[in-house]
């Protein structure tokens, strides 16, 4: 038998050290006290619940695949363990968790620019900033062969036309990772909303807890 009266079939129990338990004990009290007494209700709403998003940050829940930059680097199995407890309370809660982390946070902290990872990582670290993932499109889905996004220089930097859909966190974010086909292949760029032609169609503090569907 393991916590919760389950049975633990495969002994996983064992092979977690005391820092994972601790992680996910953490967690998984955060998930009990405070995000399911409402997520019932916004679930019902359709709408996020925006004061877990500083909370998640306190408890240093964004940033687990960084060093440094005030990220708190952990684990493959914490970020497995605080995903799954998450995930027992609302998959939209652990949606937000891992594309903060590992589609925007990564990416900026592997291969963007070092004046990128300061301005950036910082912020989303501490849950000033949500990112979201522009890659999904209106015809062709997650299938980069087939994105109808291009991006080609001029003016002096860029400049990408395109629609995405279905985009996990689209409303709220601060920056997106937007992918395009370029002559040089495909890229992805950083985009800050407020750029001019950056649009949020149905943008709002409250959002639905799945993937959404507006332009990013």
């Amino acid at each position: 038998m393991s916590r919760g009266g389950s049975v633990d079939f495969y002994l996983i129990e064992s092979l977690l050290t005391e820092e994972e338990k601790n992680w996910r004990s953490r967690v998984s009290k955060f998930v009990d006290e405070e995000c399911l007494p409402v997520l019932a209700d916004h679930f019902d709403q359709g709408t996020f619940p925006m004061p877990l998003i500083p909370r998640m940050a306190e408890m240093g829940l964004f940033g687990l695949h960084v060093d440094g930059f005030g990220c708190q680097k952990a684990s493959h199995t914490v970020y497995g363990l605080v995903s799954q407890e998450l995930g027992r309370g609302d998959s939209g809660l652990r949606a937000l968790f891992s594309v903060q982390n590992s589609l925007v946070m990564f990416p900026i902290y592997a291969f963007g620019s070092e004046g990128q990872q300061k301005k950036w990582l910082p912020l989303m670290a501490n849950g000033e900033v949500i990112g979201c993932f522009g890659l999904s499109e209106p015809d062709f889905g997650s299938d980069p062969a087939r994105m109808a996004t291009t991006a080609e220089r001029g003016g002096g930097g860029w400049v990408i036309n395109g629609t995405k859909m279905w985009i996990t966190n689209g409303p709220i974010a601060q920056v997106a990772v937007v992918w395009a086909k370029t002559g040089e292949g495909i890229r992805a760029f950083l985009v800050e909303a407020g750029t001019p032609g950056f649009e949020l169609p149905g943008s709002s503090e409250n959002f639905p807890t799945a993937h959404l569907p507006p332009a990013c």
